[in-house]
């Protein structure tokens, strides 16, 4: 009995233990949740570790900086969510088997074209698309972030109330603070008149 259990949950345990290990994130062992994701998400490192070795990754802020000019984000906005989703770490892989600096879920990187995840150029300017999409939508933002989180579909009442994505959205929006250019709150006049 207890060897079947055994080589049942290996598989299992595999999985979880790769993309804990090599997605630097906290994963519980026998999970049998997202799999499909996982394992989209480890074919998808292992496809982008050889040309990581070769050509490494450019800086993320830059990268960051020009997307919020190109797709008309507020400045720091998506600063706040490569900060919250993944610390700008590329080789990123969630519980849930999102990607990357961005954290994009498998089915939303193809949505957008984005084919490899963990490439930092190509998931901000995917991630800067999609909030563009959000934006335009849900013309708040706390529902962009929600959406972005949750999905546009979960986001229909207002910020989902899923236990997660309410803590989400209070989390970016204090980095978004936190990071957004300030503007001077009083300019002094000079001259004599």
């Amino acid at each position: 009995m207890v060897a079947g259990v055994v080589v049942l949950s290996a598989p299992l345990l595999s999985i979880n233990v790769l993309v804990s290990v090599l997605g630097h994130s906290l994963v519980f062992p026998l999970s049998p949740f997202f799999l499909r994701e996982k394992m989209a998400a480890l074919r998808t490192y292992a496809a982008h570790r050889a040309t990581c070795w070769i050509s490494g990754h450019p800086d993320i802020g830059p990268l960051i900086a020009s997307a919020e000019l190109r797709y008309r984000l507020p400045r720091g906005l998506l600063a706040a969510i490569v900060d919250v989703e993944s610390k700008g770490r590329p080789h990123r892989i969630s519980a849930a088997g999102a990607m990357g600096p961005t954290q994009l879920m498998p089915d939303t990187a193809r949505l957008l074209q984005v084919s490899d995840p963990f490439d930092s150029a190509a998931a901000v300017d995917g991630a800067a698309r999609l909030m563009r999409r959000h934006l335009d939508h849900f013309h708040a933002l706390r529902l962009a972030i929600a959406a972005y989180h949750a999905g546009p579909a979960a986001v229909t009442n207002g910020v989902p109330q899923n236990g997660m994505t309410p803590g989400y959205v209070a989390r970016v929006m204090t980095a978004y603070l936190a990071l957004r250019p300030r503007r001077p709150s009083h300019v002094p006049r000079t001259g004599t008149g």
